[in-house]
């Protein structure tokens, strides 16, 4: 009845998108402000009032058969230029509209470079722990998703393991930073070291490999944490973003690719990458949405929202005896499960009304993600019932 490639996602749906379709379920049974729901990256904060303000103004003053209307698929022209000047301005890059490719989400972003680079039996590398959906992106276009496991002591990536894992059939590398679900940022040094890597290894095999940057999270970092800009480090990178965490934006689906001019033979990538929007059927992004974006680059949600709640949550946990690293950036703790099969204690954890995520659906068993983008309250709530379960497993 239905294709074969569908057969595995349908029998193994994301457990994300079901722990959160649970919590639902349980928010109706026994009252939303008893069920603690770290499921989902589904930000609690609410967007920057200038993008209400704009959107209304845009409504009420812009000629609707144009913003409502069909663009070129790589998105407004102006958009683009004014996304390429708020990069330039903050990080000393030198880009223009032609390296500016707006899309549907950072999910889009990446489905349309997978579609423009890959060919079947091509393989791409990702650290582990990484976002979930990655293998089917690179599975939709017949790629292999090879992974490299982590230090679980730092989760910085194991760069000897990588250097081992690049061969003549890699094609890309997917960064993502700061990390989900870890919430650790690689630092220069790092990026450093692999931009070395991958350049010693397109020289040995002949080949191009790209890195695939994809930086949802990039402004939502704590205590001064810098992220580098990696086109700035390695030729061969293009970069997924998205408003949906910075902006709280998530239902909106927005967000760019950005396709260097370093990149050698840019003109037909960009053009790949554009046609892959289309035929992908996404046509272009949402066209009102585009507009406001643009007038709110400089805008970001209220970070100390997220830094509170991470504290709370942190300091709480290490004194219950749970073991975490504290995140730098995004709005993800993960935390070792205090059993071998995390599965089993996300079971526990659910008799006490808390929705966490296994570790193994971020190739990287025996931890669990929790998503601190939920209420205040909620955070502290939930505090007795981890309480509970560090005595339960004698913590």
């Amino acid at each position: 009845m239905i294709a074969k490639k569908m057969e595995g996602l349908v029998n193994n749906n994301s457990v994300i998108r079901q722990m959160f379709e649970e919590g639902k379920k349980m928010a109706q049974e026994f009252g939303a402000e008893n069920v603690y729901d770290f499921s989902i990256g589904n930000p609690n904060v609410p967007a920057p009032e200038k993008v209400k303000q704009t959107m209304m103004r845009l409504l009420e003053e812009e000629d609707p058969v144009v913003l409502h209307g069909y663009m070129p698929n790589a998105g407004f022209p102006d958009v683009r230029e004014k996304v390429a000047q708020s990069l330039n301005r903050r990080f000393g890059t030198a880009f223009t509209a032609d390296n500016i490719m707006m899309t549907v989400g950072a999910a889009g972003g990446l489905n349309c470079v997978l579609k423009a680079i890959i060919n079947p039996g091509d393989e791409v590398l990702s650290f582990a722990p990484y976002f979930v959906e990655y293998r089917n992106y690179v599975a939709n276009y017949d790629g292999v998703l090879k992974e490299i496991a982590p230090d679980t002591s730092t989760f910085q990536p194991d760069l000897e393991a990588f250097e081992k894992a690049v061969t003549a059939k890699t094609r890309a590398l997917i960064i993502n930073n700061p990390n989900n679900p870890s919430g650790v940022i690689y630092p220069e040094s790092t990026i450093k070291a692999i931009a070395a890597i991958l350049e010693r290894k397109q020289e040995e095999y002949g080949t191009e490999i790209f890195i695939i940057s994809d930086e949802p999270y990039r402004e939502l970092v704590y205590t001064g944490a810098e992220v580098p800009y990696i086109t700035k480090y390695y030729r061969n990178t293009i970069v997924g973003y998205s408003f949906s965490k910075t902006l709280s934006l998530p239902g909106e689906r927005i967000g760019y690719l950005v396709v260097p001019s370093e990149i050698e033979g840019q003109d037909k990538l960009f053009q790949a990458v554009t046609i892959a929007n289309r035929v992908l059927g996404f046509v272009n992004a949402p066209s009102l949405i585009q507009k406001v974006v643009a007038e709110c680059l400089e805008e970001k949600a209220d970070i100390s929202f997220y830094a509170k709640n991470r504290d709370v949550l942190y300091d709480a946990l290490k004194e219950y005896g749970f073991e975490c690293i504290k995140p730098e950036g995004a709005f993800y703790m993960f935390i070792k499960s205090p059993t071998e099969d995390e599965k089993e204690f996300v079971s526990a954890a659910k008799e006490e009304h808390i929705l966490l995520v296994p570790g193994s659906s971020f190739a990287c068993g025996g931890f669990v993600r929790l998503s601190y983008c939920v209420s205040y309250e909620t955070c502290v709530n939930s505090l007795p019932g981890f309480k509970r379960l560090a005595a339960k497993y004698g913590l």
